[in-house]
């Protein structure tokens, strides 16, 4: 009997020159340390990069002098069921009521798609955010993670971060940077594992979705 591989849908960016940042952030570079030649068998590179870049998860250290960096954080959150709810179009704030034809029997993982065609190329200072109410009342529905593929959850000039800010109280996790173009609301598996980097105030992170059954 043939094994039939589940589909998976990266729901990363590529990261490289020219990847968008804040304004203000380290953008991307790369440089040879080593290359493959009679003296040397291999290709060695460094990298420079803000953490934040690509698909990545913010640890409460971003948003909190006290919080925990992203080497601490549990994996949980960031592996398991999943649901993409499309509020395609909201701005500036996503509130719950784009959210409210999607909440049933919700799993503990929310991405939410904005954009029709996310960027991927230039950074947008009129992302869509999230309001504080709906990641409340995301909270209040047992939500661990919540995602988005815009830059972040609060808006670009934001100095309060009233989004991040609830994340910091009700404990919970979030995945900026996502690209859910071609993902069809509905649920799925999510894997987005951060990298244990114990001093980080963010991660990068592999993004995926597999069929869930």
């Amino acid at each position: 009997m043939q094994r039939t591989t589940p589909r998976l849908w990266d729901i990363s960016p590529p990261v490289g020159a020219g990847s968008p940042v804040f304004p203000g952030d380290t953008p991307f570079a790369s440089t040879w340390v080593a290359r493959i030649s009679p003296g040397c068998p291999v290709n060695v590179s460094t990298l420079t990069l803000s953490p934040h870049t690509g698909a990545h998860a913010d640890a409460p250290l971003h948003y909190d002098d006290a919080g925990a960096a992203a080497g601490a954080l549990s994996l949980e959150p960031y592996l398991g069921p999943c649901r993409v709810i499309h509020a395609i179009g909201a701005r500036p704030l996503i509130a719950l009521h784009h959210l409210a034809h999607a909440l049933d029997d919700l799993p503990p993982r929310v991405l939410v798609r904005c954009y029709e065609r996310a960027p991927q190329d230039h950074f947008d200072p009129a992302l869509p955010a999230f309001e504080a109410a709906a990641v409340e009342a995301l909270a209040d529905l047992g939500v661990l993670l919540i995602g988005i593929d815009s830059a972040s959850v609060d808006p670009a000039d934001s100095k309060t971060l009233p989004s991040h800010q609830v994340l910091r109280r009700r404990g919970l996790r979030v995945l900026e940077n996502l690209v859910l173009d071609a993902v069809s609301e509905g649920d799925y598996e999510l894997i987005a594992l951060p990298l244990r980097l114990v001093q980080a105030d963010a991660s990068p992170v592999r993004a995926v979705l597999r069929a869930w059954r």
